[in-house]
Order: structure tokens, then C-alpha cells, then sequence
């Protein structure tokens, strides 16, 4: 019997890739990044990443990038449980011009397209963004990954069952890991297949799944790197920091960076964030303990 793999982040047993060409450039994910957070929604679910006006847009941007965001992802449609659902053409009107307003003052801002649907997500790579940020794995659009290779971009892929309408309903799991390595390993053929060639696996936290299935799936992150691709972890804030600690989300930060921290050390590439800040910090800190600052 063949011993048990060490899925230590630290070995290379497991060969990750560790570049995306965003845009003809290419993107380092030799040390874990920051994605900075933002919504252009009325109703997400943490109030602190709503962000409307040109204006209020502009400054939230330039404080992400301050604060060391290496991409921006931006999000028209509201995916939080039980979310409104809303037309495509609304969905193109929230992030277009926000897309537009971020790349004319911040010129090199790499932005990441938080959407399900082909045509929304066109629309923001023809107005300058770089990634797909699909929450639904192509399950919700048939288009999405054959316009991911059409568009030769990156592309988050990322587990979820249902819609934000249905999808806490959607919990039952026979066993829940090797389902979602089996999910990934299903759509990550089809997409290699169709031409696609940078992938980013997000496992959903929050995304028909309950709070102890949050954890569990955190608890065997690693696992995820038999895929050999960069995995985004996505816990800021959600339901598993502040039902766990009985608080709101607005108190959940401290709870986030702890879970955040336990996300770098089994693997995760890419931390998405409210609070780029405290995410950067805590790659500097996690960095400290890989002794390759």
C-alpha cells in the first residue's frame, strides 16, 4: 500500500501553475495575492463593499490598489443567499461604466468580472477587464466556456450548486470532497479542451454549502492542488466567520484574517477581500514562515 502523499504547500509534490497572462502580461502567483472586492449591488450582504456613485467608485478603487489589491474583481449581481435576481441589461449597466471609470484613472488596474452570464462578462472584457469570475461553473449560462476560450482570458471556476436563489437548499452531500474534486476535474477537461488555459479553481465557500461543510472543505484545502492549479480562496466576512462567532458581518474581519491564514497554509493562491489591508498583511506575515520574503 502506497503511502499517503504530504500535501504540505511548502513541497512540490504537486506542481502548481503558477502564472496567469493577463492581458499579454504575465501575473506572478509564486507568493499568494490580494483580490479587492467590488460590488455594485444595493443588497450584498457586507454594506462596506457597496460602492455607487463615479466618485465613491474612484475612491474605493484607489484605496484597494493602495492598500496592494494585484486585481479588483467587480461584481453586478448580487450572489449572496436568497439574492433578487435581476435582468442581464441591468447587470451590464451596474459594472460597464464602472469598468470604464476604474481603467481610465487607474490605467493598469487589472479587473476580474464577477459574473455567470457570457454576455455580461463579454461586455466587461471588451470595456478592458481581464478574468471571468464565474460563481456557477458554467452551470448557468452554456455560452460561458466557449466565450472563456473565444476570449482567451483567465477564468475562475468555481463550485456551486443551484442559483443564489436556490442554492442553500442544495446541501446534501454524499461525500462532499471528492464530489468537488470530481466537479473540477469535469470541467476542467471541458474547459482545457475548448482552448481555455488559465484556470483558477474557487471551491465556494458559502455556495450551497452549510457552515460545517465550510469548514470541512477549508480543513482539506490542500487537496484541491492534485488539480495543479492556482486555487482562490473567498471566505471574506461570509456566513461561516460571523454564525460561527455570533456577530455581524461588519465585526467579521478578525475572524476572516484567522481563516484567511489557515486558507494560505494549505495552498490557497489568491485571498478575495474586502479588507486588502489586513489580506496583504497576513501574506507578508505567512510569507515570514515560508522564510521566502
Amino acid at each position: 500500500m502506497n503511502p499517503k502523499p504530504d500535501l504540505n504547500p511548502k513541497d512540490t509534490f504537486f506542481s502548481t501553475k503558477s502564472t496567469l497572462n493577463v492581458g499579454g502580461n504575465l501575473l506572478s502567483l509564486a507568493d499568494p495575492i490580494a483580490m479587492g472586492i467590488l460590488n455594485f449591488t444595493p443588497d450584498s450582504f457586507f454594506a462596506g463593499s457597496r460602492t455607487f456613485s463615479e466618485k465613491t467608485i474612484l475612491e474605493r478603487t484607489e484605496k484597494l490598489l493602495q492598500e496592494g489589491a494585484a486585481m479588483l474583481d467587480i461584481g453586478g449581481y448580487s450572489s449572496r443567499p436568497g439574492a433578487t435576481d435581476i435582468p442581464t441589461e441591468e447587470e451590464k449597466n451596474r459594472i460597464v461604466p464602472a469598468i470604464k471609470s476604474i481603467l481610465k484613472a487607474f490605467p493598469d488596474a487589472i479587473i476580474s468580472v464577477d459574473t455567470f452570464r457570457a454576455s455580461v462578462a463579454e461586455a466587461a472584457i471588451g470595456e478592458g477587464a481581464a478574468i471571468i469570475n464565474d460563481i456557477s461553473g458554467g452551470s448557468l449560462d452554456g455560452a460561458m466556456f466557449a466565450t472563456a476560450a473565444k476570449l482567451q482570458v483567465p477564468y475562475i471556476l468555481m463550485h456551486m450548486r443551484g442559483t443564489p436563489q436556490t442554492m442553500n437548499k442544495l446541501t446534501h452531500y454524499e461525500n462532499l470532497m471528492p464530489e468537488l474534486l470530481a466537479y473540477f476535474a469535469e470541467k476542467v477537461h471541458a474547459l482545457k479542451q475548448l482552448g481555455v488555459k488559465d484556470i483558477i479553481i474557487d471551491p465556494g465557500f458559502g455556495f450551497a454549502k452549510t457552515v460545517e461543510q465550510n469548514y470541512e472543505v477549508l480543513n482539506q484545502l490542500e487537496s484541491l492542488r492534485i488539480l495543479g492549479l492556482p486555487v482562490l480562496a473567498g471566505m471574506s466576512r461570509k456566513s461561516m466567520t460571523y454564525k460561527a462567532l455570533g456577530i455581524a458581518p461588519e465585526e467579521a474581519l478578525n475572524g476572516t484574517t484567522a481563516l484567511n491564514m489557515l486558507a494560505l497554509t494549505k495552498g490557497a493562491k489568491i485571498l478575495r477581500v474586502h479588507d486588502v489591508k489586513e489580506a496583504v498583511q497576513t501574506i507578508k506575515l505567512f510569507l515570514k514562515t515560508t522564510q521566502r520574503d
